[in-house]
């Protein structure tokens, strides 16, 4: 190569001077930084066309909600029976004293010697205290002796029975409290009130999220103290509670035919799902 070329020259130039450029090698390295470009750049299309897809995929699906509406009954705890005790024992029977007896002999003509002893009539002052009977027997003196009467039992003795205490806050009733219409009526209440797509525009996943509320029935059927046991999130647990506490007044609870306060349980499912 020329000396006065050598300046202005490239690396690649003076590396393959006197050589067969033709080979192959030269072209390589001479277009390597374009190659470079060429696949970086093509790289970071491919990957902004994925994320665009996915971004457009996404926003193309719609969640959909429902809502499932299922009553909690609350079970009676059941209270521990305590052991009755022992019926008392049966008194001791007392066999009634033995009363004086004489053996009743009838009036009958024969020989004095052949009377026997145990036939002798007996003097009729000595019968005034005496009980006429079929046999002769010792004992204490016909007074008017009478057996006492011998008491049946069943030998359990009833405790005394407790009158209910009404003012108290029941959770198991004869009858329990119940929404104007029944179970219907409740169920549509609370499906057209409550809104079922609160969850999707909170950004909830697909599921299912169940919120338990418990509240109070008064005696006159008024609803108070309502609280959820508890939170699934995406709002649901305001939503419930906001729904119950604005509805309308109950039919009360009754026990023993009166009107009694009465605590409530409901579930409420908000189930959002893929269309």
């Amino acid at each position: 190569m020329d000396i006065n070329k050598i300046l202005s020259a490239d690396i690649l130039d003076i590396l393959f001077d006197g050589r067969n450029k033709q080979y192959g090698a030269y072209d390589l390295r001479k277009t390597y930084s374009k190659r470079i470009t060429y696949a970086l750049v093509g790289t970071m299309v491919i990957c902004l066309l994925l994320v665009v897809g996915s971004i457009i995929a996404n926003s193309t699906k719609k969640s959909k909600a429902e809502i499932v509406i299922a009553e909690v009954n609350l079970e009676n705890v059941k209270e521990e029976k305590k052991p009755e005790p022992p019926p008392p024992p049966p008194p001791p029977k007392q066999e009634p004293p033995k009363v004086e007896m004489a053996k009743f002999t009838p009036p009958k003509i024969v020989k004095d010697e052949e009377v026997k002893p145990d036939e002798e009539i007996k003097e009729v002052e000595k019968l005034e205290d005496t009980k006429i009977g079929t046999i002769n027997q010792e004992g204490a003196k016909d007074d008017g002796i009478v057996a006492p009467p011998v008491e049946k039992g069943s030998g359990v003795v009833e405790a005394p029975k407790q009158e209910e205490d009404y003012d108290k806050v029941f959770t198991v009733v004869q009858i329990a409290a119940e929404f104007p219409g029944g179970l219907p009526a409740w169920t549509k209440y609370l499906e057209r009130n409550l809104n079922r797509d609160l969850p999707v525009e909170n950004g909830a996943p697909p599921g299912k999220y169940t919120v338990v509320v418990s509240f109070i029935v008064s005696k006159t059927g008024d609803i108070s103290d309502v609280t959820a046991e508890n939170d699934p999130g995406y709002g649901t647990k305001a939503e419930a509670i906001r729904v119950i506490t604005k509805g309308p007044k109950w039919k009360p609870a009754v026990q023993n035919g009166r009107n009694v306060i009465y605590r409530h349980k409901q579930s409420i499912t908000f189930q959002v799902s893929e269309e």
